[in-house]
């Protein structure tokens, strides 16, 4: 009998962990590298992010997890790579507020869907812009820096991290907002960019926070308001564009992780079960703070959806700002 009672205990313990090792079987995952593919240069605030993510990633999935940098139209060149690739989750994207929202909808023959050519995973994170000035302009305030362009219409020009990123349309909302004559000068990623702001080549720009982070504190660049409706806590002394002069003033990046499109649900799923839990982790939270991103981790759902309404929000400002970029 007790040899019995052992087996059935036995028998009923293999039974109750059946479907745990079942499912432990079916997981999907990812038995190859793992490539994120930022479409813009080296050194910029997608790069930043995405290295970031990228080191945590590899250890959770027991792969190398490489950065590719396919620079090119805004994002469009890499993004396009991603979209034609396999759904296997070794081709990843890092996405953002340019490329899968403002281009899109202000291209009259847009490259992709943004929705519809990707599979969505999350939100890593969201940033505000920021205006920057060489240190050698006359300017230390944006009351001066609005009173410097008005005095010489067509004169001043801005730069951004290229055609139709949120620095740019950071630029031309501020130009429509406070009335001002500025001409753009659209670059080819944020580290080129603000190696030419600090050589003086360009006398202003806008970039996203994370990127220029290094250079404000280094005193090589000087930030004279951020573009999110709030002050940043980790940058406080940086007004905000509202409360500096502007009022009414506000616009954020975002970043995001995609997958080409046809991903399975469950590996779309676990994808972000790990993206998120890396976002959540104290150190990368800090790192992400300090770069001065804000840590998000949406589920897919909510990605597509948040996707959808970018979409609605950019072709109404392109139609009130007049900025085309076909």
């Amino acid at each position: 009998m007790k040899t019995f009672n052992r087996r059935l205990v036995i028998a009923l313990g293999a039974a109750a962990f059946a479907p745990i090792w079942a499912v432990a079987q079916t997981q999907p995952r990812i038995e190859r590298p793992v490539k994120i593919v930022v479409p813009y240069p080296p050194g910029g605030t997608s790069d930043l992010l995405a290295r970031t993510v990228a080191v945590r990633l590899s250890e959770r999935l027991g792969q190398p997890v490489v950065i590719e940098n396919k620079a090119g139209a805004g994002g469009v060149v890499g993004s396009q790579q991603v979209a034609k690739a396999a759904p296997d989750g070794t081709t990843l994207l890092l996405s953002t507020i340019a490329s899968h929202g403002i281009i899109p909808a202000l291209q009259k023959t847009p490259p992709y869907d943004a929705v519809r050519d990707f599979t969505p995973i999350t939100v890593i994170a969201g940033t505000p812009n920021v205006l920057l000035v060489n240190k050698d302009l006359p300017v230390r305030t944006l009351e001066e820096f609005l009173a410097l362009a008005r005095s010489k219409p067509g004169a001043l020009s801005f730069g951004s991290t290229s055609q139709g990123g949120s620095p740019h349309m950071s630029g031309e909302l501020l130009k429509v907002s406070a009335r001002l004559d500025m001409l753009h000068v659209p670059y080819k990623g944020g580290g080129p960019m603000l190696i030419d702001l600090m050589g003086g080549q360009v006398p202003a720009a806008f970039d996203n926070l994370p990127s220029a982070m290094a250079h404000i504190r280094g005193g090589k660049v000087r930030a004279l308001a951020v573009t999110s409706a709030k002050r940043w806590p980790t940058a406080p002394d940086i007004p905000t564009m509202a409360e500096a002069g502007v009022p009414g003033y506000e616009m954020s990046a975002w970043f995001g992780l995609m997958a080409p499109p046809g991903m399975a649900r469950p590996l779309q799923q676990m994808l972000h079960r790990e993206v998120s839990a890396i976002l959540q982790e104290p150190e990368v939270a800090k790192r992400l703070l300090e770069l001065g991103a804000d840590p998000s981790g949406i589920t897919p759902d909510e990605f597509t959806r948040f996707l959808v309404s970018e979409r609605e929000k950019w072709t109404r400002v392109g139609a009130a700002s007049g900025v085309k970029l076909d």
